[in-house]
């Protein structure tokens, strides 16, 4: 039984909460205690939701990409001074030089890696995402042009009738040097993809490659377009990476193969030790000396550090519709190929 104060005391309270809900019937509104905590719940699941990382840090989804329109020179948008978009703005004429030195060179083994994993065949349609300086896209087509040669050597000796003037034609035919193999590098950022095109053109690389400047998580291509999609270090960058994964299941064929080669969870304690050591006391400061850019890699460091596990990633990308989805951790877990086809 309730003491007489604890009955005052709840009978004051009571008075109080009628007179509030009638006034508020006064006012025309209408209260519901439970549907009062439901919408309250649901509007801080909202903002939770439209929140991301941006290293370590939580920002808004607009201030992480802050890419701007196509035709806009700079985003607008910016946290702790930078933005993704700005990034690679800032990062792009030095990305090379510092990929090397970042991983003492071995990111070139892990690109190699990535295409004798994919080994594409002649006439293969690559879709590169996030490839604005041309790397995977370079090593494509010298994979298939030397893939194609190699078929018609086999095919000339075959053919033992044709004269000198039918042979040098077949070597000299650049268009076909591909053997109908095309590659379509597709960048957020307008400064690698210019970055690629200028290296292209010192390379020698024309036939069978196109540039295009589209977003990862709405790409400006049809269903059912391309053979393979790849995408190297880019995919962490990305705001809804679930959506970049449904994307990349749309514009391939049914067939096709998704390829990622990422930043991953390192496997060995000792090494994952030395590896956050050289992380977060060298790579800030290389970028410093050497590109004048402290934060831009800072956030690089951090991003590599929130990208999910081998595990979870690959989980991610069966919910996106693919299937035969395994992945292989290179380097002691550093880095990691996922692959994955749509059927």
């Amino acid at each position: 039984m309730a003491a007489p104060g604890s009955c005052a005391l709840w009978s004051y309270c009571g008075r109080g909460w009628s007179r509030a809900m009638r006034g508020c019937q006064l006012l025309g509104l209408r209260s519901s205690w439970p549907g009062d905590l439901l919408s309250a719940r649901l509007l801080s699941q909202e903002k939770r939701a439209a929140e991301t990382h941006f290293g370590f840090e939580t920002v808004s989804e607009e201030e992480k990409g802050g890419k701007g329109s196509s035709d806009s020179p700079a985003p607008t948008t910016r946290v702790a001074g930078i933005t993704v978009y700005q990034v690679f703005e800032s990062v792009a004429k030095k990305y090379d030089v510092m990929n090397d030195m970042m991983s003492l060179g071995i990111h070139r083994v892990w690109k190699d890696l990535l295409l004798w994993k994919m080994h594409p065949l002649p006439g293969t349609q690559l879709l590169d995402v996030a490839g604005g300086t041309g790397d995977i896209a370079f090593r494509f087509l010298n994979y298939v042009q030397s893939q194609h040669q190699r078929k018609q050597k086999r095919q000339l000796r075959a053919q033992q009738n044709l004269s000198w003037e039918e042979i040098a034609k077949e070597y000299q035919n650049e268009e076909d040097s591909l053997g109908g193999s095309r590659v379509v590098v597709c960048d957020i950022n307008k400064e690698m993809l210019k970055v690629g095109k200028q290296k292209a053109l010192a390379q020698g690389y024309r036939a069978g490659l196109a540039w295009v400047l589209g977003d990862a998580e709405e790409l400006p291509f049809d269903d059912d377009k391309f053979d393979i999609y790849t995408i190297a270090f880019g995919i962490r960058n990305v705001t809804h990476i679930d959506q970049a994964l449904q994307e990349a299941h749309r514009v391939l064929k049914p067939g096709g193969r998704f390829l990622c080669l990422e930043f991953s969870q390192v496997n060995n304690p000792l090494i994952s030790r030395l590896y956050d050591l050289y992380s977060f006391q060298v790579i800030p400061v290389l970028g410093e000396v050497i590109a004048g850019d402290w934060k831009s890699y800072q956030y690089l460091v951090e991003s590599i550090r929130r990208f999910p596990s081998q595990e979870e990633f690959k989980d991610m990308i069966e919910d996106a519709g693919f299937h035969k989805v395994t992945y292989e951790s290179l380097t002691s877990g550093i880095v990691a190929i996922h692959s994955g086809f749509k059927l």
